[in-house]
This record gives structure tokens, C-alpha cells and sequence, in this order.
């Protein structure tokens, strides 16, 4: 795998934008950052697979569109099987001399899209291995389509279809651990971002570009009204979500692990909580076992990720 080339910030501030100002995506929501900072990043031309969700329906209300580059609507399940025929047909009309410049596919997809409907399609396109990325904004719920609970929720949370009440402290099973998932299709490439880390988010853009085979990056995405955040607070999340150790950010490298942004010191969970609304009722007396819980998730997953970055280390030694 080729390394990425330092991202310098002052050429990137002179650099066209592929996604244009202008969408209907909600004031101070993620994924506009994000979408910017991948295409940036991208130092080929690139064509995108954008599964249904609110990524797709912000950017396209027709007969309008915020995407520079080549882009497909497809449907919730199939992102990954778009961009899967795509390349296809790139690499045919290669080998018989119609293309001669190096092009680079990318799928992307929310948590609902990915985690839930789209993991078949996913799942096939590694198996297969095109020489594609796929890219999951995770916002932890189906947002686009009210708030309701994804695999992708966290444990507690408050969503629309798992509310929290006298009967219920919100989602009552841990979010599906699809790195996990992804890692043991045993492709060469996979990381977490966030868009917080700019920097970081976008090296392992330019990573996964230049992987040969299929690549993966699940990227921390605040909704600012299914994480009932005010809109300031979106970018603020995605770094107090890292600095806790709640959403850290690593890469696997041909199976070996390695954090890309390594904690001085841990902050407790609870200041990734308390600012939003869907996680109110975890600090109330009454839900503190379940506070407990998600807590102790949280740091076991932690502690399971630096070990396996540990022996990485030793295994590269």
C-alpha cells in the first residue's frame, strides 16, 4: 500500500471544492465537512456511489446538485454493487485501451445504509475485492428518515422506535461492531476518522485511494437534531468522542493495527454524554447501572484495541 503525502493546508485552502455550499443539509451538520475533506484528499478524479440517505437527499433536490464530480444516486442496499460495476466496467474499458487515466471509485453510505440494509452488498464487493472505498458516515440512527434506531445506535441511547421512559432506558443492545465485521473480510486497508481530526481523516482518505483491492472508512458523523446538539457543537462531539476513547481513531494495515491518534489522557465518557439530549436520562439516579454498562463497553473496547495495536507493534518489530 502506498503511503499518503502530506496533506498541507495552505495549498488545500486553494483548491476547487467537489461538494458545493448551497445543500439542504441541516445548519452545522457533519457530513458537509466530511464530504470536503475526502474529496479534497482524493488526488485522482473520482466517481461516487451515494446510497439513499441524508447525504443524498440534501445534496440533489432537483433539479439542483452540490457534487462537482461524477456521482450515482443508488438505492439504501446497493452502494457498494453500484460502485462494484463501475470500477468493473473502468477496468474493461482499460484493458482494451478506451481509458488511460487513473480514476478512483468510492461508495458511501450512513450507518443505516451500511450497517443495517447494505451490509450484504458491502460484504460481496470486498469478497469479490474491487478496487474501490467504501465510506461510512455513521450518525447512529436512520436520521433521514426520523431518528429511528440503526445496529449503528449506541447502547442507551434515545432514538424514535427505542425511547426512553418508565419502561425503557433507550437501546437496550451495543452497537454492531462493523470495524470488527469489516476487518475480518481480511481486506488491506480499513480506519476510523473523525471530522474533528481533519488531518488524520484525510491521510487515511489518501491510503485508502491508493490501496490496491477494496478499502473501508467509518467516520464519526453528529446529527445535530437526532443527537439533540445545538448546531456549534457538531464538530466539538466528534472530538470529545475520540479524547474519551468513545470513538478512536486507528487504521488496520493488512491486519495489523495501529491507533493514529494516541490519548495523553482519557476523559471520562460522561463528557461525550452530557451535552446531548439523547443520552439526558443516563444521569439520572435511576439509570445508573445502565451509565455503568455503557461505560464499561466503552473501556473494554479500548483497552482490546490498544493490546491489538500493541502486538502489531511487536509482530512489525
Amino acid at each position: 500500500m502506498a503511503i499518503a503525502r502530506p496533506v498541507n493546508l495552505k495549498k488545500l485552502s486553494d483548491e476547487a471544492w467537489g461538494f458545493a455550499g448551497g445543500h439542504r443539509l441541516c445548519s452545522g451538520c457533519a457530513i458537509a465537512p466530511i464530504i470536503k475533506e475526502i474529496l479534497l484528499a482524493a488526488q485522482y478524479p473520482v466517481v461516487l456511489a451515494n446510497a439513499t440517505g441524508c447525504l443524498e437527499v440534501a445534496s440533489t433536490i432537483y433539479p439542483y446538485t452540490s457534487w462537482r464530480v461524477p456521482w450515482i444516486h443508488t438505492a439504501f442496499e446497493n452502494a457498494a454493487a453500484t460502485i462494484s460495476g463501475v470500477e468493473t466496467v473502468y477496468r474493461a474499458l482499460k484493458e482494451a485501451g478506451k481509458i488511460d487515466k487513473e480514476i478512483r471509485f468510492i461508495a458511501i453510505g450512513g450507518d443505516g445504509g451500511t450497517f443495517d440494509i447494505g451490509l450484504q452488498s458491502l460484504s460481496g464487493a470486498i469478497e469479490r475485492w474491487h478496487n474501490f472505498t467504501y465510506i461510512c458516515y455513521d450518525n447512529e440512527a436512520y436520521m433521514n428518515t426520523g431518528m429511528q434506531r440503526s445496529s449503528g445506535s449506541t447502547y442507551g441511547s434515545w432514538t424514535t422506535t427505542t425511547p426512553a421512559g418508565k419502561r425503557s432506558f433507550g437501546k437496550s443492545r451495543p452497537a454492531k461492531p462493523l470495524m470488527d465485521i469489516v476487518v475480518a473480510h481480511g481486506l488491506p486497508y480499513a480506519a476510523q476518522a473523525s471530522p474533528a481530526y481533519w488531518r488524520d481523516l484525510m491521510t487515511k482518505v489518501q491510503k485508502a485511494l491508493d490501496t490496491e483491492g477494496p478499502s473501508f472508512i467509518l467516520i464519526i458523523q453528529p446529527c445535530i437534531p437526532g443527537w439533540k446538539i445545538e448546531p456549534n457543537q457538531g464538530i466539538e462531539m466528534a472530538r470529545v468522542a475520540v479524547e474519551t476513547a468513545y470513538w478512536p481513531l486507528y487504521e488496520v494495515v493488512e491486519g495489523r493495527y495501529r491507533v493514529t491518534v494516541k490519548l495523553k489522557e482519557k476523559k471520562p465518557l460522561v463528557e461525550w454524554l452530557k451535552p446531548q439530549g439523547r443520552f439526558k436520562h443516563l444521569l439520572t439516579p435511576e439509570n445508573k447501572s445502565v451509565l455503568e454498562e455503557l461505560e464499561r463497553q466503552v473501556d473494554e473496547k479500548w483497552e482490546r484495541l490498544q493490546r491489538l495495536a500493541s502486538e502489531s507493534a511487536g509482530e512489525a518489530a
